[in-house]
């Protein structure tokens, strides 16, 4: 017989439960702060992580509780990328494995944008890995010394994994090219102006600044907010599907072929950075 709690609705309790230790939710009045983290600090991205990610928006998109969800980091980093990751060569793993980050890679922004039928805000809290997260949102809002910019290009690997995506349905296809390229960083005054964000405020304006927008978007009728959502996504939704699993391919054909592997030319690069700083 057809057991309806295999499919029917998720329950905070038992979600923020399984994910506290990357993801922290809280929920007042049917918004959801979504903050992400490692040990209380900024989240390390890795690929537990990355598979995650997939799973989290799922839970949340079948919470019926749920009707503005704020997506944010914590402390001054948005999340850090973590270049170990990288010490097996991608062409040395395991086929089976291979396939699965290739699914993780999509779900981690497809399900993101599929599976959550409510608004959302991102409340970007500084520079980061994997910011377009931040811009997927309907609403994106960050702090005065957020800087956005895609190293891909710059570590020897081609931009498959949403990025480039980001800045090409925002900035369109020239500027995209030139920062793909470049790596140029993209200043929180600089995205303000191209469109990557809706505000730009100072760190301690941040959240509450998020919740009063989520507030005003709770005004609304629940019709409304989730048919509203569903016009300003389906743009990302069609880039979606045209798109990304077209991109990603890219990236990990190259990948898989790549003699050199990613983790050498990763540390020269975060070296280059370190100097650059200094």
């Amino acid at each position: 017989m057809f057991n309806r709690k295999m499919t029917g609705p998720t329950r905070l309790e038992e979600y923020s439960e399984k994910y506290k230790d990357l993801f922290l939710m809280t929920r007042r009045g049917g918004i959801l702060e979504v903050r992400m983290h490692t040990d209380g600090g900024p989240l390390q991205f890795d690929w537990p992580v990355q598979a995650a990610y997939g799973h989290v928006w799922s839970d949340i998109g079948r919470d019926p509780e749920n009707e503005v969800m704020i997506l944010t980091g914590t402390g001054e980093l948005w999340q850090t990328g973590n270049p170990e990751v990288w010490t097996t060569k991608f062409m040395d793993w395991p086929n089976r494995r291979k396939l699965e980050m290739y699914h993780e890679s999509l779900r981690m922004i497809e399900n993101m944008v599929q599976c959550i039928d409510i608004p959302t805000i991102g409340a970007i809290n500084g520079t980061g890995a994997h910011w377009q997260l931040g811009t997927l949102c309907d609403i994106t809002i960050c702090t005065e010394d957020t800087a956005v910019f895609d190293a891909h290009y710059l570590g020897g690997v081609p931009p498959g994994d949403g990025i480039v995506l980001a800045l090409q349905r925002i900035l369109g296809t020239k500027k995209a090219a030139y920062y793909a390229y470049t790596g140029m960083n993209i200043t929180a005054e600089e995205a303000l102006d191209l469109g990557l964000v809706s505000e730009v405020l100072p760190r301690e304006q941040l959240i509450p600044r998020a919740w009063e927008l989520a507030e005003l978007i709770m005004q609304a009728p629940r019709s409304t907010r989730h048919l509203t959502h569903s016009i300003v996504a389906h743009p990302w939704k069609q880039a979606l599907a045209e798109n990304q699993g077209l991109q990603l391919t890219h990236q990990l054909v190259d990948m898989a072929i790549d003699e050199e592997g990613i983790h050498e030319r990763l540390m020269k690069l975060k070296e280059r950075f370190q100097r650059n700083d200094n």
